[in-house]
């Protein structure tokens, strides 16, 4: 049993969970975004006394932060005891493209090159990461939402504003992509 869930899985198997979680989340009347745990755990801090934005009833998002911590938890099994030994199938014209931009793919998910402890002593690294983080955390805030959230449960409910926004992370994608990390490495 243990092989059978250490192989790779097919992407339709994912997409059909994807689909059974969104449709178990529309009946009950919730929305998906793990974004929104960001805000709940400021309300849960206190942030409400200062910031109205963080006024709100936030028991009633117990539900999304057992997501979050099921899939913290979930990733952590997954990585540490479910993961194939064997290295990630990357095309040659993908670690080609890396190769140019000085990332060495090393068969894992992430490049050790910029996700690990010893990367984090490159001050350049440290700075891409944070600033990242920075823009990533002000994007899903100026845009109502993080990509999951947009993408499979605003695009599920038919809302424009998270076509818009799933638009807006496409076009950001391709510019970042195309135009800055090549400038960047």
């Amino acid at each position: 049993m243990i092989d059978f869930i250490k192989q790779p899985w097919p992407w339709y198997f994912s997409g059909s969970m994807i689909v059974l979680i969104m449709l178990i989340l529309l009946f009950f009347g919730k929305s998906f975004g793990f974004s929104s745990n960001l805000r709940t755990m400021c309300s849960i801090a206190g942030a409400g006394r200062k910031v109205k934005f963080f006024d709100f009833k936030w028991k009633d998002q117990t539900w999304n932060l057992m997501f979050l911590i099921g899939s913290v938890i979930g990733g952590f099994v997954a990585t540490n005891y479910l993961s194939s030994p064997s290295p990630v199938k990357l095309s040659s014209a993908t670690i080609s493209d890396l190769n140019q931009l000085g990332i060495k793919f090393d068969g894992g998910l992430n490049p050790t090159g910029l996700f690990s402890l010893e990367a984090m002593k490159d001050l350049k690294t440290l700075a891409i990461l944070l600033i990242g983080g920075l823009l990533v955390g002000f994007g899903s805030r100026y845009a109502g939402g993080c990509t999951s959230g947009h993408a499979i449960s605003g695009l599920s409910n038919l809302q424009v504003p998270s076509l818009v926004a799933v638009i807006g992370f496409f076009v950001g994608g391709l510019i970042m992509t195309f135009l800055i990390m090549p400038f960047i490495f």
